[in-house]
């Protein structure tokens, strides 16, 4: 994830664009359609935004997240709850087969795939999203 965060933020340097453009979304007609909504729904709010993130912050997000990844897959044939994973199909930062391969190890998983859905598929699917997960939560 590390490589593919630079490599994206560089090129969005370069190219003019918001990072989350590439990072988070594929490079379909469909998803450069899906970014530039996503970037035009997080200008709506226009008080109590979060602030940006610092370069520390960063750098110690992109470690820890390294760390993690270097680590054992936990054993997650205990846990007994419902759990719902989602992702897109064309996920860069967290590939796809990861959730797939999460999905097996619960044993009352059900899995969810956005076709053409980057990392960020619950925003680009926003509306599907939002009433699978209520339908999960039985809401």
């Amino acid at each position: 994830m590390t490589r593919v965060t630079i490599f994206d933020m560089v090129r969005a340097a370069l190219t003019f664009k918001d990072p989350k453009n590439y990072l988070f979304f594929t490079q379909t007609p469909n998803g450069k359609k899906a970014a530039g909504a996503f970037l035009q729904r997080l200008k709506e709010r226009t008080t109590n935004r979060d602030k940006a993130i610092s370069l520390g912050a960063f750098y110690q997000q992109l470690k820890a997240v390294h760390a993690f990844g270097s680590e054992r897959p936990a054993d997650l044939s205990r846990i007994r709850q419902p759990v719902l994973v989602v992702n897109g199909d064309q996920d860069r930062m967290v590939p796809t087969s990861n959730s797939i391969d999460m999905a097996k190890r619960f044993p009352n998983a059900e899995l969810v795939l956005y076709e053409d859905g980057g990392h960020t598929a619950i925003f680009q699917y926003h509306e599907a999203f939002v009433k699978k997960a209520l339908e999960f939560l039985g809401a």
